[in-house]
């Protein structure tokens, strides 16, 4: 048995794209996954499944959730060893910096080309530290202000799914 950790994009936002925790749960156990659990109303949830093969368990979510919403939820899959990963490093890529830290999750490690393009996006006050399946978004106080947000890593990354430092900390604590 494989246990993951997926980010889910694009949902609950403004009261559009609803899909509740427990309908996620639902969702996902009927389409076979199993040990189903969710934090907070953003999209978070670990699941575990016999598919080893991370492609083949973000593919089978991705259309359960289709088929149920009638609306696309990409996925952005880690293990519970690579969330751990992230979340210890935190305070090391978050030293001296008194704003906001955010963390985009992508479904694959960036390339080179893309790594450039993610410090291209640095602003004063704002710094950008790609890790793995992780971009690191170190902010000023006021993300709404920010120009370093996830819609620009997307849009050098591709899909990329945002938590803020505190969720991040909160599903390592309870789920790895």
């Amino acid at each position: 048995m494989s246990t993951w950790i997926g980010f889910l994009r694009a949902i609950n936002l403004a009261g559009k794209r609803t899909f509740s925790p427990q309908q996620i749960v639902a969702c996902l156990e009927a389409a076979g996954f199993t040990d189903v659990a969710t934090h907070i109303n953003t999209g978070n949830v670990r699941l575990t499944t016999t598919t080893r093969s991370r492609d083949k368990v973000v593919a089978a979510m991705e259309r359960a959730f289709l088929d149920d919403r009638g609306f696309e939820v990409p996925v952005a899959l880690l293990t519970p060893a690579e969330v751990r990963a992230v979340a210890d490093e935190l305070d090391e890529v978050g030293e001296g910096h008194e704003g906001r830290h955010y963390v985009s999750f992508l479904p694959q490690e960036p390339s080179a080309e893309v790594v450039t393009a993610l410090h291209a996006l640095e602003a004063p006050g704002e710094r950008v530290v790609p890790r793995g399946r992780a971009v690191h978004l170190l902010l000023g106080p006021d993300y709404h202000r920010s120009r370093l947000t996830n819609t620009a890593v997307e849009r050098v990354a591709g899909m990329a799914t945002n938590r803020n430092r505190t969720v991040v900390e909160a599903i390592a604590a309870k789920w790895c």
